[in-house]
């Protein structure tokens, strides 16, 4: 079923003399509410640094939304921008339990950006998911304005079509623009679709505050949070942790350097976790421990990162590969497929419930 929302035109008027550079796409979707949010780039800024080294711009950007209520379960909606002619979008309001659906995890698109077109490309081709989650590092640097453009430009067509659902990763710095884009209310958040619970960490602790105690604090804060938010859903026929780092790795330089992460395995065992995605790593990974698949869809652009240092006791696959992974769910069947951008499968396997 589809239904079309015409949306103010009030960034048509306000800023005429502005381009949209970000969206529209669309964020927060529940069974009966969405926001919509776009990003106009008002004016822009030349440095020039010292002699001998090449100037850059900054773009200076407004972010508009509208939040739509009332909506139906499920449901196909098409939108436009009447002040912006030719601007429009879609997007699918999240299911009731007993309704089919399919998602999307991928992440670490922050630098190539033209394996990051790829990516996407791949995405689209093998079709559009009903939401989208990445698992974080979507731009370099989170705090330079110049990135994000290029980055939404990448991400237009997919991003115009589907809910999405991001994660702060270490590169984002916790940025205030992740904020203003995303409308996150907090750093870590939680979702539900279908059958299924989410809960987003940020486990970027390094980021996340600006003294020991106050990231400590923070930390605390977020596991008691992820304890009541695993507590709660036990009658929920899927619980899914996702976060940017992993507590699993084969990647050596990698191994241990997740403690906090890796502190929460219990936890994930005690609730039931269903399954639990990450990046962090450039490639693809799924480890097995205690019936709990921990996947690692992390091939989205940045460099890829050698896998090769794979536990044996837990690693089920280790790829170094573009990917990204789609998830399709039917009543208590979920299969999980990883793809590289040739579309060939990488992993395939279910999660029994």
């Amino acid at each position: 079923m589809k239904k079309l929302l015409p949306l103010l035109a009030l960034a048509g008027t306000l800023f005429a003399a502005g381009k949209i550079v970000g969206g529209p796409f669309t964020v927060n979707v529940g069974a009966k509410n969405a926001t919509v949010v776009w990003i106009v780039q008002t004016d822009e800024l030349l440095l020039h640094p010292p002699t001998g080294v090449e100037g850059r711009s900054s773009p200076s950007f407004h972010v508009e939304k509208t939040t739509l209520t009332g909506l139906q379960p499920g449901t196909h909606y098409d939108y436009e921008l009447p002040g912006w002619p030719g601007v429009k979008g879609s997007f699918r309001t999240a299911a009731s339990a007993a309704m089919p659906y399919q998602f999307l995890v991928y992440g670490d698109t922050r630098t190539r950006h033209d394996v990051h077109r790829k990516v996407v490309e791949a995405i689209l081709k093998d079709g559009v998911p009903d939401f989208a989650v990445q698992s974080g590092d979507l731009v370099e640097n989170g705090e330079d304005n110049s990135l994000w453009p290029i980055y939404f430009d990448i991400e237009k067509n997919l991003l115009s079509q589907t809910a999405f659902f991001p994660v702060l990763g270490n590169h984002e710095r916790n940025s205030h623009d992740f904020y203003e884009f995303f409308q996150p209310t907090t750093p870590y958040y939680s979702f539900d679709w279908g059958n299924a619970h989410f809960m987003v960490i940020n486990s970027d602790i390094a980021n996340s505050a600006g003294n020991k105690g106050a990231r400590d604090a923070f930390w605390a804060e977020q596991t008691k949070w992820l304890e009541e938010e695993l507590q709660g859903s036990q009658k929920v026929e899927y619980r899914i942790v996702v976060a940017h780092h992993p507590p699993f790795s084969a990647v050596s330089n990698r191994q241990g350097s997740n403690p906090e992460m890796r502190a929460l395995v219990p936890m994930f065992e005690k609730y039931r976790v269903s399954i639990a995605f990450f990046g962090h790593d450039h490639n693809y990974q799924r480890n097995l421990q205690n019936g709990i698949n921990y996947v690692i869809s992390g091939g989205g652009g940045a460099p890829l990162y050698d896998v090769n240092k794979p536990d044996a006791a837990t690693s089920q696959k280790a790829i170094s590969v573009e990917n990204f992974v789609k998830v399709s769910v039917n009543g208590k069947v979920m299969k999980v497929t990883a793809k590289g951008i040739d579309g060939k499968i990488l992993d395939e396997f279910e999660v029994k419930h």
